[in-house]
């Protein structure tokens, strides 16, 4: 019985051979294609408007036990919302530039990128309408709830690397992913087999990213090693990483989704005119904390109006998505005393009182006083 796992027992041999398979079409068998060990899925031959349970289960095995990492194609077949929801952020860049200068963060020294964190309330505040069409997806839904399940909390930061922008090194995510190697230590190891399942990582491709332009490093298979975590820092297995790793260019509307163990990085870009930019989704269970805060009263208050308009050609799955992404769909934390479950064992939560506002026509100030009480009857 291993209780604790310690970075003296990191192998690079036992690492390495974790990393010996091949991806077979028989391990995906709804896959349309299998590029350097990774599964693509042509978003434009399924039907997500049918039962995806088998499809969700597939995906969550590759995510799980396999390659770590897929990709869908033509996931937005339609892209003109990213063309405007790029308008926007880079509107949100010059803005943000202006008022504070550039930022260094953990991705990159100042300057030497632009980023915006909080992209997902940013988007919803400056403009809904296009929100509902950018999260309303329902390839990015499928995926999502493949992992985490239904009122997963979506998260978002833009990342625009300018040429000559450097890679990153390898490593692994939130949330143990973000701690020390000391502290990682201090977790017992079943709670390094929890943290993945806690976090989804993707990537919308906001333009054409041809390998030149960095798209990201990726290992496969990389999540399975069970000391991962204590092991990514240390420098034989980022040589290791940089010896093996492989890249998959993307065209705009694509979206990469990752295992958040998989050892990845962002790849440098040799471009001489690519400006490469990506959504960044940060996506948490309903179990977990996300790692940023959003205002999603805010923003479901900037989101009601637009849906209930009925003039959006919304199907009601993609609504459901759109919702999904903008309102807390939990129950708790609460306060229990003011918000005492009704009917079962949990409170409305503020996503299904959005639905429920939909299905019953609320007008947009009864919404507002409604949502005003629930949140006020959460609150401490």
């Amino acid at each position: 019985m291993q209780g604790y796992l310690s970075s003296n027992d990191c192998n690079l041999e036992k690492f390495s051979k974790s990393l010996d398979h091949t991806l077979n079409q028989s391990d995906v068998p709804l896959a349309h294609d299998i590029k350097k060990n990774i599964p693509i899925y042509d978003v434009s031959q399924i039907d997500f408007l049918d039962n995806t349970q088998t499809l969700r289960t597939e995906w969550a095995n590759v995510l799980h036990k396999t390659a770590g990492v897929l990709v869908l194609k033509n996931a937005y077949p339609d892209t003109s919302c990213i063309d405007a929801a790029t308008l926007i952020f880079e509107k949100i860049i010059a803005d943000e530039k202006a008022a504070t200068g550039d930022k260094a963060d953990h991705f990159a020294a100042s300057g030497a990128n632009d980023r915006i964190w909080n992209s997902a309330q940013k988007l919803c505040q400056s403009d809904p309408d296009t929100f509902a069409k950018y999260f309303s997806n329902l390839a990015v839904d499928t995926a999502c709830k493949a992992w985490l399940g239904p009122n997963y909390q979506m998260t978002a930061q833009i990342n625009l690397v300018r040429p000559t922008g450097a890679a990153q090194s390898p490593h692994r995510d939130y949330h143990l992913g973000f701690q020390t190697r000391e502290l990682a230590e201090s977790y017992p190891a079943h709670v390094h087999d929890l943290s993945p399942v806690l976090t989804l990582q993707g990537a919308i491709a906001h333009i054409d990213m041809p390998i030149e332009s960095g798209p990201t490093k990726l290992l496969p298979f990389s999540q399975i090693y069970r000391h991962g975590y204590l092991a990514y820092s240390q420098p034989e297995f980022r040589e290791y990483f940089e010896n093996n790793y492989v890249q998959i260019p993307l065209n705009k509307g694509d979206v990469l989704f990752f295992n958040p163990a998989l050892y990845h990085a962002g790849g440098a870009n040799i471009s001489k005119d690519i400006h490469r930019m990506a959504n960044l989704l940060q996506v948490s269970s309903a179990f977990g904390r996300a790692m940023e805060s959003l205002d999603r009263s805010g923003m479901t208050r900037k989101l009601y109006p637009i849906l209930a308009k009925n003039n959006h050609n919304l199907s009601e799955k993609e609504i459901d998505a759109a919702i999904t992404s903008c309102a807390e769909g939990y129950s708790f934390p609460t306060n229990l005393d003011t918000a005492p479950p009704l009917d079962g064992l949990a409170p409305e939560t503020q996503a299904n009182l959005f639905r429920r506002a939909l299905t019953e026509k609320m007008s947009i100030s009864d919404f507002e006083k409604e949502l005003s009480l629930h949140d006020k009857n959460r609150r401490a």
